[in-house]
């Protein structure tokens, strides 16, 4: 058995300390564990290959985050056409508030596009922001306001139940006039 490097010993503390935080982003972007599983070890593969160049950045988490956003926006880019999507999640654990929350969460996010996702998960879970934003993604600072303002809009028409119309006497005597 070969010794540990002291390379492969950083990365490892690295891996075990940040992992959750990278699986938690990972499953808001893909919406489904074993999606976000697959990219993280993606990201974490592409972290190693270069670990020399990642703990001498400034801040390594936020290298491996732009790793993780990265490989997730490529992999939207060239799906398998393998991979199909299930319309509905089985109800396992539906009984469970939170859980039916999640669940909502992420039906919510997969309906928006990969790039609006992302820019949702960075400026409203990470608490990025705007420029931090832009940067990750590689876009403009105009086009994380414009993309954030229509996800939100949306998913807010996904989440919030729309409220049945008010009619009053008042207001059905008016409309049959």
């Amino acid at each position: 058995m070969r010794p540990i490097s002291p390379r492969d010993a950083q990365f490892s503390e690295f891996v075990v300390a940040r992992s959750p935080q990278l699986y938690r982003n990972a499953l808001l972007l893909t919406t489904s564990p074993d999606a976000a599983e697959d990219l993280v070890q993606t990201a974490l593969a592409k972290v190693y290959a270069a670990w020399w160049r990642v703990r001498g950045a400034e801040d390594p988490v936020a290298y491996a985050h732009g790793v993780l956003i990265k490989a997730f926006l490529s992999e939207r880019r060239r799906r398998s056409s393998t991979e199909v999507p299930v319309a509905e999640t089985p109800d396992v654990a539906a009984r469970d508030p939170d859980v039916a929350e999640r669940l909502a969460l992420m039906a919510a996010l997969a309906t928006l596009a990969p790039v609006d996702r992302a820019v949702v998960v960075l400026r409203h879970w990470e608490d990025r922001t705007v420029a931090q934003t832009a940067d990750a993604l590689g876009i403009t600072e105009a086009a994380v306001k414009n993309r954030s303002l229509r996800a939100l809009r949306s998913l807010r028409g996904v989440l919030e139940p729309r409220p049945a119309p008010v009619t009053t006497p008042e207001i059905a005597q008016r409309r049959t006039r």
